[in-house]
């Protein structure tokens, strides 16, 4: 009961105010600076090469084996994603939801995630192509994937933001006293990301499973994908976790009112960046609106 709602104690609602419009500015920021040609072929498509000692553009996934391998590669060089952002978001409710250890609601955030992945890799291999995500048609100049895209960042966005605020007090607090409640549902925010990405080694992924027919098939390599995504963040906080006997728990539950504050910085500026960025900044790109565009952009 001690860590429920502790910014609205000692915060007031100037400062709280003040903290919400650097959160955001933060986010349009980062939506005007973000680069997913250097994130995506640069980092992602490096690193993917590397573990695989191979092209992974032109990677043979045909086969369980290889497509599980693929699966989590593809995954783990998606690691410099806005995922981890909220992973990190997450640390201050685990914190509350966990005790001494990190490494319970870990597995709780980690549930969350497994469960939305596993569930959009089967019925994405059920449905097939008729997914927008791996349709090729456009809807006037912008691509029907992006429009899903759109959609689906833009609504995590707005539930990452709101859980920002209500950990300010500044919305009603659906989770209030329910901190495993928010863990799971922050991982299963984590595991939506996945019903949006156009990332094209997950779209590749993405199709092989489809051809596979296999829903449980489709299952596996969407939840090696997701934990991939996490697992340099999750191998930290649980090394940490353990080395320290579970005195990083308690230093971080030592002042809520700071972890509260980080928290709800980080989940309003994620928020805020999948909605601009998603909404505002790619519409953009196809004539629809405009928005700032940087010279490496």
């Amino acid at each position: 009961m001690a860590h429920a709602q502790p910014v609205v104690e000692t915060h007031s609602p100037i400062r709280s105010g003040r903290l919400i419009f650097g959160s955001a500015v933060a986010g349009v920021l980062l939506a005007v600076l973000w680069s997913y040609e250097f994130v995506d072929h640069v980092i992602g498509a490096n690193v993917a090469n590397t573990l695989l000692g191979e092209e992974a553009a032109t990677a043979s996934i045909a086969g369980t084996a290889a497509g599980l391998v693929f699966a989590f590669v593809s995954g783990v060089a998606g690691t410099f994603t806005a995922c981890n952002i909220a992973m990190a978001a997450s640390i201050g409710p685990m914190s509350e939801a966990g005790g001494r250890s990190l490494l319970r609601p870990l597995g709780f955030f980690t549930a969350g995630m497994v469960g939305v992945s596993a569930v959009y890799g089967a019925v994405g291999v059920l449905v097939g192509t008729s997914l927008p995500q791996l349709s090729t048609a456009t809807i006037g100049t912008m691509p029907v994937r992006l429009v899903q895209s759109a959609v689906v960042f833009g609504l995590v966005g707005l539930a990452l933001t709101y859980l920002g605020l209500a950990s300010l007090g500044v919305v009603p607090d659906l989770f209030r006293n329910r901190p495993v409640a928010r863990v799971v549902v922050l991982g299963a925010l984590v595991g939506a990301f996945l019903i949006g990405r156009p990332y094209p080694m997950f779209i590749k992924l993405f199709r092989a499973a489809v051809e596979s027919g296999n829903p449980l098939y489709g299952a596996g390599t969407f939840v090696l994908q997701s934990v991939g995504n996490i697992v340099l963040v999750g191998i930290v906080v649980a090394v940490l976790s353990l080395v320290t006997r579970g005195r990083f728990t308690t230093m971080v539950a030592r002042n809520p009112r700071r972890t509260t504050i980080v928290s709800a910085a980080l989940l309003i500026a994620l928020g805020v960046f999948l909605l601009v960025y998603w909404d505002v900044r790619v519409p953009s790109i196809f004539g629809i609106g405009w928005f700032p565009t940087m010279p490496y952009n």
